[in-house]
């Protein structure tokens, strides 16, 4: 098969469609024929050579895909070859074959084409593991998303908007606060021009946020805790802002507010398995029933993978970029 290899890590030119093994499947694991995937930020991360993929996984990038099983190991129940699926990976998802724990699979939502279903996985697990198992938001509650035009920030609104919370976004610009308008978004901020601090806190009649979803880290760190609440809860999922950053402890205690910070990549497989199996009940209905899409920017072939990591690069997007076999 073909798949998107690093010989040396580096910028988009280091990404390269190459003739490379099959997978075969392990003891409790498909094979997937990929008809598409989809661009994350870890992928971006994982070609410059800032993030490794975990012990025993595929060394492609690729944190989701959509296709069809075309071979079932040994201890797999429930699906068949043919099966169209699409999967969350911790890596392989650029390539024409993935192997995949069965645990990690989701049926093509109904009313959804394959390459569509390819945007979903990550960001719906992302989302709904932060904000809803863990950040635990609730209806009538306001949450801030920062990165409201990315494909986590997409996910999110919508999500929010579907359970009856309020939502107010981040994001560069008055095109890309449209499109998180058209989506739901109630509060419109744009972080070139205004402080989410003070715009959520007016918006709010002094409250704050009770959730924060984050992708920036470091940088936003002590404006996030002046953003929360009373019992706010800050869910950090990102570190595009860098990695170390003091907290005023007591400014935390005062608002009795809680930090988490999470990843899905390295999870171990039955945490995995459940987020895949929560998304399954809570976000698979909503899909299908049109309350809640993929937000897809574009689509392009996955040997022109290089393109897309300048466009996502450049954050030259709205929602997702996907990468077709």
């Amino acid at each position: 098969m073909r798949a998107i290899t690093i010989p040396e890590p580096g910028g988009p030119e280091a990404l390269v469609w190459a003739e490379v093994p099959d997978p075969r499947p392990a003891e409790g694991e498909v094979v997937v024929e990929v008809v598409a995937s989809a661009v994350n930020r870890a992928d971006l991360l994982q070609r410059q050579g800032f993030y490794d993929p975990p012990p025993g996984s595929s060394l492609y990038p690729g944190l989701e895909c959509a296709g069809r099983i075309a071979e079932v190991g040994p201890g797999v129940h429930g699906w068949a070859v043919g099966d169209e699926v699409c999967a969350l990976l911790a890596g392989g998802g650029y390539a024409e074959k993935v192997a995949v724990p069965a645990g990690q699979l989701l049926p093509v939502p109904s009313g959804l084409d394959l390459v569509s279903a390819a945007a979903l996985p990550e960001v719906t697990c992302t989302v709904w593991s932060n904000v809803f198992m863990i950040a635990h938001l609730r209806p009538g509650e306001t949450v801030l998303v920062h990165g409201g035009a990315s494909g986590i920030g997409t996910m999110a609104i919508q999500l929010a908007k579907a359970v009856g919370a309020r939502v107010a976004v981040t994001a560069g610009g008055p095109d890309k606060l449209a499109r998180c308008a058209e989506l739901g978004a109630d509060i419109l901020i744009d972080y070139r021009e205004q402080d989410f601090v003070q715009e959520i806190r007016k918006a709010t009649d002094g409250k704050g946020a009770d959730v924060i979803l984050d992708i920036i880290g470091a940088k936003y760190l002590q404006r996030n805790i002046k953003a929360l609440a009373v019992s706010g809860r800050l869910a950090i999922i990102g570190l595009q802002g860098g990695v170390k950053a003091e907290v005023n402890l007591a400014a935390l205690m005062a608002k009795r507010a809680a930090i988490t910070g999470a990843g899905l990549r390295a999870r171990p497989l039955n945490e995995k398995a459940a987020i895949v199996a929560a998304v399954r009940e809570h976000v698979w209905p909503l899909i299908g029933n049109g309350q809640v899409r993929p937000i897809v920017d574009r689509t392009l072939p996955m040997s022109e993978a290089a393109e897309a990591h300048r466009v996502v690069d450049d954050s030259a997007h709205v929602g997702k970029v996907v990468l077709t076999v």
